[in-house]
């Protein structure tokens, strides 16, 4: 029996795992792509179909508060099937929803595919926070879900503004439909490379069960609060350089550096993680409320942006590798519902920074975008203070 056999799978260490953790890196990328394509694309998404960019943008916030709804319910009434065929079910429906909003000729039909990504997403990532972390050993399961996320921050390097790009050379929609077939790929990918692993292992029930659930619903709350930050000014970040001076062909470029700089953040998730999980988390939060704080006040000179947008970047590259490993150390539930909790509230940050940032374009405007999401950083920064048992500096 080999170790790629379901039934005699066990975690072992990241080299062992990597065939497994590569094909989950793939899958993600294509993920995260799917999720923030509209961001590159909203002037031209609204000039299309004749809606105003904060209606536009609300294309974010359909797909993340689907994902919000669904992620728990959809997990725990799927918990029972098997790991690995949930997951390409997922990437199926994310090659759907990019070609239906391909095609679709209104806005309303383009929402509707959004939505059916928004459901694959629910189930997604909650599926593959859990697989990541039974693939490898705990110890060094920071490393691990910091390589996935390396995914992610692959969508926000190459997919977000390569499909932005060739969004502005081709039109928007055929960069949905180019997404599309890249996610048919990552599923041929996944059914090659990934084993299948157990889905039971729920923890026991004893009389820490209770601090346990605590310590997760302190990490999902700051999870929450750093996401809706982060996409309070993110949804709108093409708004932002367009209005500084840069052209519209030139922001894929620009996002494409941006994301490049993420990268950064998550390799140091990936050295930290499992050292100091608390001196990372903490650096990384002062690091980009410092980039949005400087952001805001060098709206609109390009120049000072361009560095700022840098530095919060850079810095939140690293936040869901922060937020996926800090819960799975809780062991507040299995890591399928784990990865569900986190996932729900990443989107409802996202979401909700979605339509809080069309909420500000509105009224105080484009240049108040880097201060919310400064303040709502501060938030999260207090609670990772505070709470020093949900964000410990040793690993177990």
């Amino acid at each position: 029996m080999t170790r790629t056999d379901p039934i005699t799978w066990r975690p072992g260490t990241v080299r062992e795992a990597a065939g497994g953790l590569v094909a989950l890196t793939l899958a993600t990328f294509v993920a995260i792509t799917t999720e923030l394509v509209p961001v590159g694309l909203l002037p031209q998404i609204s000039t299309d179909l004749e809606v105003t960019e904060s209606v536009a943008g609300l294309l974010v916030t359909v797909y993340a508060f689907m994902v919000a709804a669904l992620a728990i319910p959809l997990t725990l009434g799927t918990r029972r099937l098997p790991r690995k065929g949930l997951l390409l079910v997922t990437l199926a429906a994310y090659t759907v929803s990019n070609a239906l909003v391909g095609i679709a000729p209104s806005f309303g039909l383009v929402a509707a595919g959004r939505a059916v990504g928004g459901i694959a997403h629910a189930l997604f990532f909650s599926l593959s926070i859990g697989y990541a972390s039974r693939l490898v050993l705990p110890q060094v399961t920071g490393r691990a879900l910091a390589l996935v996320t390396a995914g992610a921050s692959a969508g926000l390097v190459l997919g977000v503004p390569l499909s932005t790009a060739l969004g502005t050379a081709v039109g928007w929609r055929n960069g949905f439909l180019v997404l599309a077939a890249g996610c048919a790929l990552a599923t041929v990918l996944v059914a090659t490379l990934l084993p299948a692993v157990s889905g039971d292992d729920a923890p026991h029930a004893d009389h820490t069960r209770t601090d346990r659930r605590r310590r997760l619903g302190i990490v999902s709350s700051a999870n929450t609060l750093t996401y809706l930050a982060q996409y309070t000014v993110y949804t709108y970040v093409s708004v932002i350089l367009l209005a500084t001076g840069l052209t519209e062909t030139a922001v894929g470029p620009v996002l494409l550096g941006l994301g490049a700089v993420g990268l950064v953040g998550t390799a140091y998730a990936a050295v930290s993680l499992d050292r100091n999980p608390r001196r990372g988390t903490l650096v990384v939060h002062v690091v980009m409320a410092l980039g949005l704080l400087a952001l805001g006040l060098a709206f609109p000179s390009r120049p000072g942006v361009l560095v700022a947008a840098a530095v919060w970047s850079g810095a939140f590259g690293a936040m869901a590798s922060v937020f996926q490993a800090a819960a799975i150390r809780t062991r507040g539930a299995s890591p399928d519902v784990i990865g569900a909790l986190v996932n729900s509230t990443a989107n409802i940050g996202i979401g909700g920074g979605a339509a809080l940032g069309a909420l500000v374009l509105v009224g105080p405007g484009l240049g108040a975008l880097p201060f919310v999401g400064a303040g709502l950083l501060a938030l999260s920064l207090v609670v990772i203070v505070v709470a020093r048992r949900s964000f410990p500096s040793a690993t177990d």
